[in-house]
């Protein structure tokens, strides 16, 4: 389990040594002792919520989940805004209804991770491009229309890997991601039109009534639990018959799961049921992995789906 950065001081450099040196502890696999010093430097800053964060982790990795889910609760209390995520550490401890994740949570780590990001996917065979381009070129073969789009939105486009690989067949495309490094880094590639910083759901509520004929999300659905707000926004901005391609990870249980990496998973029986009832007719969904993780394969599925009225 990846400790969380220290993303702020806590004002005091001797707390800040402490839980330095209860990271380095907590990596080199020493969780209890990783909790002996953060429980003394929290004595010190008792309102320090990465401190707190940490120490959940040190405690989960030791065995003990009250302590654990006591150390996520506090630093919930402390980071109102959850820039950290600890709400989804909690809900995963107790069982508890898994809530939205924060978007200060995914802005903050996405901020964080903007420069290595790319390097980062090519580590983990990243595919996701690939396998949405040849699922849509795939659509329209099948529906008989050319494999073009007029104006296409990328949802969560991060530094914009898809973007790039779909831009010929677009003639107009907007991206947009919670993360302002993102969006900076994907500016650089040129091939946006027009770039949003800001939350995908919320994005899609400001744009008139069939905007686009193309909508696509690489990699981005496994952070909302919940499609059922951005699939019927989708279906609104969709001209008739536009398409939406998407990937989401999946499980062999049942509808929404929270993986251990605090990315949701979604059954295929789900994303069908979904897709449904927001309007949309699926084309295709496929099993396929969008990337590796401890060198297999992450279970995924590759959905490509049409407005219909």
């Amino acid at each position: 389990m990846a400790a969380v950065p220290l993303f702020l001081s806590s004002g005091d450099p001797s707390v800040d040594r402490r839980i330095e040196w209860a990271r380095a502890l907590l990596e080199e696999g020493n969780p209890a002792d990783a909790a002996e010093l953060l429980v003394e430097a929290l004595r010190r800053e008792n309102g320090y919520a990465p401190g707190w964060f940490l120490l959940g982790e040190a405690r989960e990795t030791a065995g003990d989940a009250v302590g654990a889910a006591d150390a996520f609760a506090r630093a919930l209390e402390h980071d109102p805004q959850d820039r950290l995520g600890a709400g989804l550490r909690l809900a995963r401890l107790t069982g508890g209804a898994t809530p939205d994740m924060s978007p200060a949570y995914v802005r903050t780590l996405f901020d964080q991770y903007a420069d290595r990001f790319d390097d980062a996917l090519a580590r983990l065979g990243y595919r996701g491009p690939e396998l949405i381009d040849r699922a849509l070129e795939a659509a329209c073969r099948a529906l008989g229309q050319p494999y073009a789009f007029a104006r296409a939105h990328d949802l969560g486009c991060g530094t914009g890997l898809v973007g790039a690989r779909l831009a010929e067949r677009v003639g107009s495309m907007c991206g947009v991601d919670l993360s302002p490094n993102m969006v900076e880094r994907a500016r650089r590639r040129g091939c946006y039109d027009e770039l949003v910083a800001g939350d995908m759901v919320e994005f899609l509520r400001a744009r008139p009534g069939e905007d686009a004929d193309l909508i696509f999300a690489g990699d981005a659905f496994c952070y909302l639990g919940d499609l059922d707000p951005i699939l019927a926004e989708a279906h609104r901005v969709l001209e008739p018959a536009g398409l939406l391609a998407f990937t989401v990870e999946t499980h062999d249980g049942d509808g929404i799961l929270l993986r251990e990496t605090m990315r949701y998973a979604h059954t295929a029986d789900y994303v069908r049921a979904e897709l449904a009832g927001a309007g949309l007719a699926l084309a295709s969904l496929d099993a396929d992995s969008t990337r590796n993780e401890s060198g297999q394969p992450v279970p995924g599925l590759v959905a490509v789906a049409r407005r219909v009225e």
